[in-house]
This record gives C-alpha cells, sequence and structure tokens, in this order.
C-alpha cells in the first residue's frame, strides 16, 4: 500500500487554474462568498450563509483557531537597502513560550535581500502605545534555505505584542500583491485566538457572527484546536511522485478539554473546517496509535508515511485519543504540544472526520491530495463546475462542503 501511495503522480492532480479566477481580495462580505457543495453524489450550489441548512443533524463542526502573526519585518539599513526577516517559527521553544517572552527570544526565518546584510545587527523603531521600542536582529547561522535569526528588543512588551507592531502580516505568493491594512483583518478568521500562523486557515475566512448564530439556532456544536500553519502549505509539489516530496512540520497544541468534547461526539458527525484542522484530528488520531503500541512516548511527532507504517493497528479515533489523554494524566499535563508531517494521498483512510469544509487549492498540491483521498475523483468534477460557474478559487476565493 505505501509503496502505491508514494508512486501517486502529481501531474494526476493538477488542472488550469487561469490568474483571474484566483481571488486577490476578498468579498465585501464574508459570509456571501459562494459555497459548492458535494452531498452524496449531488453538487449544488449556495452562498456561504447557507450553511447551516446543508450541514448533517447533530454534527460537530470543529476549527483551527490560530492567528496569522505580523511575520514579515522590514530593517532599513543606512546605506538604503532594506532586508527583510520572515519569521517562520521559534527556534528550541514552543510557540506560545516564544510569543511570551519580553526581552529576547530566536526564530527560524527567510531572509531577504541577505546579501546585503554583510553582518552585525539590524535594527528598527516603532511605537507600542506610548512606548518607543527597538527591535535589534542578529543574524546566526544558516540552517536549509532559511536562517536563525536572535531577537532584543526594549520596552518591556511581550515578543507578541512587538510583531504586532513592528511588522506587517504575510499573504499568499499567488496574490502577487503586498498586504494593505485591510489585510490585518481580512486575512484572519473572526474567531483567531492563538499566534502563531504565517497563513491563514482559509476556509474559517467564511465564517461571521451571523452563521455562527445560525449554527448554534439549529443546534450545531463547535470547537477549536490548533495548528500554526507554516509557509510550506504553499509550496507546490515540485517531484514527479509524493514518495519524493518531503511534507513541512507544523505544531499543533490541543486541551484535554478538547479531547473529551471530541470523545463524547464520536457517534455523531464531525465536520473539519479546513485541511489544517483535518491534519490535526487525524494526526492526533495517529498519536494515539503510537502510544497504543509504545505508552512510553514522550512528545508528539507524526511524520508524513507513519498511518501507512503502522496500519496493523486498528482502534476506534475514541480510544486513540483516550490514549492521550491518560498520557496527559501520567506528564501532569491539561494540553499536549506536538508537531506533524502528515501526508494525506488518495489511499488514506479517514479515522476522525465525516466531513470538510475547505477553499479551492492549488493545482498539484498536497492540499488537493487531502481533498482527494476525501472524495475521490469526485474533484475533477467538483472543480470542474467551479471553474465553469464563477466561483473564485484560492485564500479569498470562494469554498466547499464535501459530505461524501
Amino acid at each position: 500500500m505505501l509503496s502505491d501511495l508514494k508512486n501517486i503522480r502529481i501531474d494526476d492532480y493538477d488542472y488550469p487554474l487561469p490568474d483571474e479566477r484566483i481571488a486577490k481580495f476578498p468579498m465585501e462580505q464574508r459570509d456571501h462568498s459562494k459555497l459548492l457543495c458535494l452531498k452524496g453524489n449531488n453538487i449544488t450550489e449556495h452562498h456561504f450563509y447557507d450553511l447551516p441548512s446543508l450541514l448533517p443533524s447533530g454534527a460537530l463542526l470543529c476549527f483551527n483557531d490560530t492567528k496569522v502573526i505580523h511575520a514579515r519585518l522590514f530593517f532599513r539599513k543606512e546605506t538604503g537597502a532594506v532586508i527583510e526577516v520572515f519569521c517562520l517559527e521559534p527556534h528550541n521553544m514552543p510557540v506560545v513560550q516564544a510569543f511570551e517572552q519580553r526581552e529576547r527570544c530566536t526564530w527560524t526565518c527567510f531572509i531577504g535581500n541577505n546579501k546585503k546584510w554583510k553582518g552585525g545587527p539590524l535594527s528598527l523603531t516603532v511605537s507600542l502605545g506610548p512606548t518607543e521600542i527597538t527591535l535589534k536582529a542578529t543574524r546566526r547561522e544558516a540552517v536549509g534555505n532559511a536562517w536563525i535569526v536572535d531577537f532584543e528588543w526594549t520596552g518591556g512588551q511581550s515578543f507578541a505584542e512587538v510583531i504586532e507592531a513592528a511588522g506587517v502580516i504575510p499573504l499568499p505568493p499567488y496574490l502577487h500583491r503586498e498586504a494593505e491594512a485591510s489585510d490585518a483583518t481580512r486575512y484572519q478568521t473572526v474567531y483567531a485566538h492563538h499566534d502563531g500562523s504565517v497563513a491563514a486557515p482559509t476556509a474559517g475566512l467564511h465564517f461571521t457572527a451571523a452563521v455562527f448564530d445560525a449554527l448554534k439556532a439549529k443546534g450545531f456544536e463547535t470547537e477549536y484546536i490548533t495548528l500554526h500553519v507554516g509557509a510550506g502549505t504553499f509550496k507546490p509539489v515540485s517531484t514527479e511522485t509524493i514518495g519524493e516530496h518531503e511534507m513541512h512540520v507544523e505544531p499543533v497544541h490541543v486541551t484535554a478539554d478538547n479531547l473529551q468534547r471530541l470523545i463524547a461526539h464520536a457517534t455523531k458527525p464531525i465536520v473539519a473546517v479546513g485541511t489544517t484542522t483535518v491534519r490535526t484530528l487525524e494526526s492526533l488520531y495517529w498519536f494515539g496509535v503510537q502510544l497504543e503500541q509504545n505508552p512510553n512516548l514522550d512528545h508528539m511527532h507524526v511524520h508524513q508515511w507513519d498511518p501507512y507504517g503502522i496500519s496493523t493497528v486498528d482502534i476506534s479515533f475514541s480510544k486513540a485519543y483516550e490514549n492521550i489523554l491518560h498520557w496527559m494524566e501520567r506528564h501532569g499535563t491539561d494540553h499536549l504540544d506536538g508537531a506533524t508531517q502528515l501526508m494525506i494521498a488518495p489511499g488514506y483512510t479517514y479515522k476522525v472526520i465525516n466531513g470538510l469544509v475547505t477553499n479551492f487549492h492549488q493545482p498539484k498540491s498536497t492540499l488537493l491530495l487531502l481533498v482527494s483521498a476525501l472524495i475521490g475523483d469526485r474533484w475533477h468534477e467538483c472543480y470542474g463546475y467551479a471553474l465553469d460557474h464563477g466561483f473564485r478559487f484560492l485564500s479569498y476565493g470562494d469554498s466547499c462542503l464535501f459530505l461524501p
């Protein structure tokens, strides 16, 4: 099975996407975007505010409440050269702890115009309320195509506050434009809570207070977990087969309360909002399976092919999540900070989710493979319908509800 999976050709997941079909800006009203619904074998067209009337009875919607950080920092040298430091992830420190730092922290970063950074620290000054803060960046060693960067700042503010004031929100590269003031709000879900992503969980961008009110009125429950979206989410598969593609690592945060509520809903449909939510829920299952085999594991890291190498173990997702709860008890904690590289591709059997709300994804992307694992070759029909009926694509585009 694993060899067949690794031999999947990424060219089979290509489709023509003219640039004019990529939404460069969001809809004026979030929930007035279009919604394609695949329910069983039927494709229908709606507006996003119709979502509550399309969901299966008793469904729980699970969201990723990560918050996009202002990850792009621009430092101007005395010569006039501008160097961009793009914060990817904390170096050797959990995300939450890194944002709580008040004097210094270290991050893995992309560096734009790196050749102009001859050495020595860079600095910029920014106003944070009545306080003027100086932020310094010192480049250390290279790690792959990124660099380790030490940050120091004055003022006693948290790094979360500093980067919010000093940085610019990163937009997907395929938008081919710089961020505008409105993007700081619109490229963020209304329920974003935990700082840490460099890209939005875009399926959630369509939700509004009115949609949440309608969901509540119809008796649907909601749950929020956290996966911090990395820059690798935009990386198309450049290899001929997916077996040669290395999945990026993304940090996961989940609480004991999350797991208990999901277990309590195990007999009813679970609909994930966004592919990052899918990867989180399914990765947690596989960590639970790992614990079934070895309860003494000290941390969670789900590698991209793990599910295909331990398929001899078949337990319910409730049992898997209970294993994680027991792990938390043994470690004296009420939460789990882990990491995942999970690759979900055709041939994968979903263990937790029964449906998916998601946007339209880039050709030849791992996100399109994830969708195909859920709905099979029907993705061709759905995407073809969307192209023929004026749907808008990618991050600021329209969405789908898949209920196979």
